[in-house]
């Protein structure tokens, strides 16, 4: 029954949505290659959609508006996704006030309010005469971000996370991560190697916890 409603929902709002999805769809297919004008306009008037009906909403917009935006996500209040080639996988969860560049989303990656996922480190460059040219699509780079990552509050990322990492609070990652491990910090440095309980022990086990060590100075 729950399925049942849930798709109802979802097929609602999809068609409440279809404006939206027209407009970005025609910009899309009648004006020069990554415009991203409308779709930028309606990420943002759909960012601004409040509560549970938010939710439906933006994922209902997202679904048909992205390269691929898996049904079964959330996407938190305020949270803007800046380019339609973003991937967002099953059961993916991001927080409000986020900011997604060109990013691939794993499935179970829970990423905290007011993250920044940018679109690579190098958005502008300088040119002859020492000025910061302009943005260019030409610059995007996708960053993907692996299944079961932690990203925690207020963090900037810029390159990709391997799988099962955890990224501290207002963390700093401009280089690539590799799975299983905690970073923190501006930039962000090692601090514990990361492993999943082993079933065979108890609860109450401190070697549950994994066998990391955190880094000293």
């Amino acid at each position: 029954m729950r399925h049942a409603v849930k798709f109802i929902l979802n097929s609602l709002s999809q068609l409440i949505v279809l404006p939206f999805v027209i407009l970005t769809r025609l910009e899309q297919y009648l004006l020069p290659r990554n415009t991203e004008v409308l779709f930028n306009l309606c990420t943002n008037i759909v960012a601004l959609f409040p509560g549970v009906p938010g939710v439906f909403l933006r994922r209902a917009f997202y679904t048909l508006s992205l390269d691929k935006c898996s049904l079964h996500c959330h996407i938190g209040f305020g949270t803007i996704i800046s380019h339609r080639c973003t991937i967002i996988h099953k059961h993916a969860y991001i927080g409000n006030y986020a900011l997604i560049g060109n990013a691939e989303l794993g499935e179970y990656c829970l990423i905290g309010s007011r993250v920044s996922i940018l679109s690579g480190e190098a958005l502008h460059e300088l040119d002859e005469d020492g000025m910061w040219t302009p943005f260019s699509s030409d610059l995007l780079k996708k960053v993907t971000i692996a299944k079961n990552v932690w990203i925690g509050e207020g963090a900037i990322v810029s390159a990709d996370i391997g799988e099962s990492c955890m990224i501290g609070s207002g963390s700093v990652v401009s280089s690539p991560i590799k799975p299983n491990i905690m970073v923190a910090g501006n930039p962000a440095r090692f601090v514990k190697h990361l492993a999943p309980a082993n079933p065979s022990e108890s609860k109450g086990s401190s070697d549950s916890k994994g066998d990391g060590h955190a880094v000293t100075s």
